[in-house]
C-alpha cells in the first residue's frame, strides 16, 4: 500500500489572518520567535540585504505600548473614550511584533524598492513560519506606525515602523472582510507588445 503524497502547499493554502481579538494564550515561545525569525531570514534578498529588524513586545512592554497608543491617539484628537479604546488594542493578543525597516536609499547595489520586497518576503516567512507552528496572526498596520510617540519609541535614525504583527492561538477563524478572486483571475500569461 503506497501513501499518497502530502501536499507541499497545504500549509500555504489553508493560512488566515485572525485580528487581535481573536487571539488567545498561547502564543509563540522565545525558541518559536528564533524559528519564525530564521524563516524571514531566508526570504529571498537583493545583495544579501537584511533591511529589517523585529521587536517582540512583552511583559511590561506591553503597559508601556499602551501608554504610547493612547497618547498617540489623544494628540491626533481622539476623545478620552476612543483613547482608552486604543489603549485595550495594544494589550490584545498574546504576542505582538514590532516589525522595523532600514531601508538604505544610496546602497550601491539594492533599490529602494528591492529593499521593501525584501521586506515583504521577511513578513510574509514570519507569517507563514508563525501558522507552520500552529498559531494565527496578522499584520498591522494604520496611522499609529506614523504618530510620532510610536516612532520614536522603535525606531533609530533611518528606520521606519512597519506594523506589528499579532500572534496567538486563534479562537476563532476569521472572516475574509472580501472574496478573493479565483487564481485564474490573477495569473496570466504576458503578451509581448507587437
Amino acid at each position: 500500500m503506497s501513501i499518497p503524497p502530502r501536499d507541499p502547499l497545504a500549509g500555504l493554502l489553508t493560512r488566515f489572518s485572525v485580528g487581535a481579538k481573536h487571539l488567545a494564550e498561547p502564543g509563540p515561545s522565545s525558541d518559536e520567535l528564533v524559528r519564525m525569525t530564521e524563516a524571514a531570514l531566508r526570504a529571498p534578498d537583493h545583495a544579501g540585504l537584511v533591511p529589517f529588524r523585529f521587536a517582540a513586545i512583552r511583559g511590561d512592554a506591553r503597559g508601556r505600548l499602551a501608554d504610547l497608543y493612547e497618547q498617540a491617539a489623544l494628540l491626533a484628537g481622539k476623545s478620552g473614550e476612543e483613547a482608552q479604546r486604543d489603549r485595550r488594542r495594544a494589550l490584545d493578543a498574546p504576542l505582538l511584533v514590532a516589525v522595523i525597516a532600514r531601508i538604505d536609499p544610496g546602497h550601491p547595489v539594492a533599490t529602494v524598492h528591492e529593499q521593501w520586497m525584501t521586506v515583504g518576503g521577511a513578513l510574509t516567512n514570519f507569517l507563514n513560519a508563525a501558522h507552520a507552528l500552529g498559531y494565527a496572526g496578522k499584520m498591522l498596520s494604520g496611522a499609529k506606525v506614523r504618530a510620532a510617540p510610536v516612532v520614536a519609541a522603535f525606531c533609530g535614525p533611518g528606520e521606519s515602523l512597519v506594523g506589528w504583527v499579532v500572534m496567538g492561538t486563534a479562537q476563532k477563524r476569521g472572516s475574509p472582510k472580501f472574496q478573493k478572486p479565483a487564481a485564474a483571475e490573477v495569473l496570466g500569461s504576458w503578451i509581448p507588445p507587437s
